[in-house]
């Protein structure tokens, strides 16, 4: 390519980083003072678009008024972060990092629905910027006025929100709460309505970054999805809650992409190396490197430790009671019943697969996070793994079923270990991150490998062979997920579970007492992947098919929403919280085309009123009552 070509993609660099600064920039300023992983801040960078969009077309005819309705709806949508964090996010500031998670994703499904209701399914084409329609010439190219206007905002936000955290006595408590929230609320500032504040300039942020793209690209529904990637990997890079960092990062990736466009295709030893299909994957190869060699970011500051509460109550190394098999028992003879009732409810065997499926991978993750006390963001990566592992092994190797199913479970584990080793390096939210970005990688390769994985549009025609006609795959599959489940329980409650509770609860003291801290975990996390692996594998053969959605973000928080629905205290909790999800996500969808609205609600209330999940309130519920029974027999042995 020619210099003209380098300058030209370097601005359009500059341009993209202004944009990702300004998006990520209040996700950056939210995570320092909240703690709070806010997954819907992609949300209000897609509602500031719309907004923006519907005052524009009223009162944006010319410079001034353009600019005005930028600004107001951001200020709409600040507004509304506003009351989201005093009427939500407020009374879960305590809860665990992955319940608060769980509600943020609650809102995403709310929110998308809501702008669906309110603006309908099609794509909205804002109007250019009046004065700013135009392009340059550089050298023998053009660039868009308008991008150039961009370079100049970033750095001019980036200089307004410093100088509002360094000059003013609202940014010196921002500060103080970053570093300790405790401390200042002892010397009696009243932190919630400080938060509050935070969170409004936030989503004002967030907001006036999906504002200016307007003039750039069309406001639909897929925004939320697509940005949020992007914004945490901005975040992470640059360091939790540093904004200079922030838009550090956002100029290395920006410029990074840039660079991969400029180099096209080059050819080296008689291959060709495609450089701009790295731009799908580069940010998050970056955010790996960073994460790996320096977790807390270039600008940022290591978090302090704080003890991982989300425990499972299972953790004394008893095994649960005879009520619990025999309740398992009753599950099971319920399950293999089902197919007698497909010529009255012909769809029940197949959604019964669809969550017998699920809950196997909500139980691989379950190992992670609950015994292990590792959360994820990308486990859907080793679901992917076992099920392009199992359609390319039957598909183009010819293996039967079963030795696909045993190879998928190999891959799935082998991708673990080389993963795990770096992810169990780390914790918390540094640790989730990480495993987002390995499972971006894997989803970049399957989406544009089209000679191998058939890129976009996967691989079809992957069928259990005929002596598993009928229903004799359901049983196939139930089988084998029982067995599956009955080997992770045997886990957790063997020696080696033990030790794996105990890094978890103390790595300190398990590292005292012999174990080998990090080995036990990276030996946990293999054991998820593969599970998860074989999930994915019985997954293709009961679809017939294989393609990159089954890697997305999507797929992660799906398996995130089962665990925590279920509940991460207690081992039934995947398999209640999988039943669950797969029940209401179906049910929701057949009445209404605004189910997503309706699951995200019910998230929210399990949520407020159930923190520990189904099937955790209901242990607690049964102990309770348990507790009160042998009271009253006690009280009445003593009247006797």
């Amino acid at each position: 390519m020619h210099f003209s070509g380098f300058i030209v993609q370097f601005l359009n660099g500059l341009a993209e980083a202004s944009s990702l600064f300004l998006v990520a920039a209040g996700l950056s300023l939210i995570f320092g003072v909240t703690r709070i992983v806010n997954f819907a801040h992609g949300s209000l960078y897609m509602l500031g678009i719309y907004i923006a969009y519907t005052f524009t077309r009223h009162w944006g005819q010319g410079p001034l008024g353009f600019w005005l309705c930028l600004i107001a709806a951001a200020l709409c949508v600040g507004a509304l972060g506003a009351a989201l964090e005093i009427g939500l996010l407020r009374r879960i500031y305590r809860a665990p990092e992955m319940f608060q998670l769980l509600a943020t994703f609650a809102l995403v499904l709310v929110i998308n629905d809501a702008t669906l209701w309110l603006w309908g399914p099609d794509d909205l084409l804002g109007p250019l910027a009046p004065g700013l329609s135009g392009a340059i010439p550089v050298f023998d190219r053009y660039l868009p006025v308008y991008d150039l206007a961009l370079i100049v905002l970033g750095p001019f936000v980036l200089v307004c929100v410093w100088l509002l955290l360094t000059r003013t006595r609202w940014g010196a408590l921002i500060r103080a709460a970053t570093q300790d929230r405790e401390m200042l609320g002892a010397l009696g500032v009243n932190q919630a309505w400080l938060f509050t504040s935070v969170f409004a300039l936030g989503a004002f942020l967030a907001a006036f970054g999906g504002a200016v793209q307007i003039p750039r690209q069309p406001a639909n529904l897929s925004l939320d999805m697509s940005v949020i990637g992007d914004a945490f990997v901005v975040v992470v890079v640059g360091g939790m809650g540093s904004i200079p960092g922030a838009y550090l990062a956002a100029l290395i990736i920006a410029q990074v992409k840039a660079l991969c466009i400029v180099l096209g295709v080059v050819s080296f030893g008689g291959f060709e190396f495609a450089f701009p299909k790295l731009t799908l994957v580069a940010e998050f190869i970056f955010m790996a490197l960073v994460l790996v060699f320096r977790p807390w970011g270039l600008l940022g500051k290591p978090l302090a430790a704080i003890r991982n509460t989300d425990a499972p109550e299972a953790s004394s190394g008893q095994s649960p009671g005879g009520w619990f098999k025999m309740a398992l028992l009753a599950l099971v003879l319920a399950l293999m019943a089902l197919p007698l009732l497909a010529h009255t409810f012909p769809y029940a065997p197949v959604l019964a697969l669809d969550i017998i499926v699920a809950v196997l991978f909500a139980a691989s993750l379950h190992f992670m996070m609950g015994p292990g006390g590792m959360p994820s963001f990308g486990h859907a990566a080793y679901f992917g793994l076992g099920a392009y592992g199992a359609a390319l092994l039957f598909k183009m190797a010819g293996w039967h079923m079963v030795a696909a199913l045993a190879g998928a479970l190999i891959v799935a584990g082998a991708g673990a270990v080389i993963f795990g080793w770096f992810c169990v390096r780390l914790s918390g939210v540094y640790l989730a991150m990480l495993t987002l970005a390995f499972a971006q990688i894997i989803w970049s390769v399957a989406y544009q490998w089209d000679t191998f994985t058939g890129g976009s549009n996967g691989i079809i025609g992957i069928w259990p062979p005929d002596w598993l006609a009928g229903a004799g795959y359901y049983y196939f599959a139930l089988a084998m997920v029982v067995l599956a489940l009955l080997a992770l329980r045997r886990a957790v409650f063997s020696p080696f579970g033990l030790a794996l509770r105990a890094s978890r609860d103390s790595a300190l003291r398990a590292d005292a007492l012999g174990v080998d801290v990090k080995g036990v975990q990276w030996a946990a996390f293999v054991v998820a992947g593969a599970w998860a692996g074989l999930a994915g594998a019985l997954y293709v053969f009961s679809k017939g098919s294989a393609s990159p959605d089954v890697i997305s973000i999507q797929k992660s928080v799906d398996g995130l929403i089962m665990v925590m629905l279920g509940g991460v205290q207690t081992l039934a909790g995947p398999i209640v919280g999988a039943a669950a999800f797969k029940m209401l996500q179906d049910y929701f969808s057949g009445i209404t085309q605004y189910w997503h609205a309706l699951l995200g609600g019910v998230i929210l209330l399990l949520v407020l009123a159930f923190p520990e999940g189904i099937a955790g309130s209901c242990k607690r519920l049964l102990a309770s009552r348990q507790a009160q029974s042998s009271g009253s027999i006690q009280d009445g042995r003593g009247s006797a």
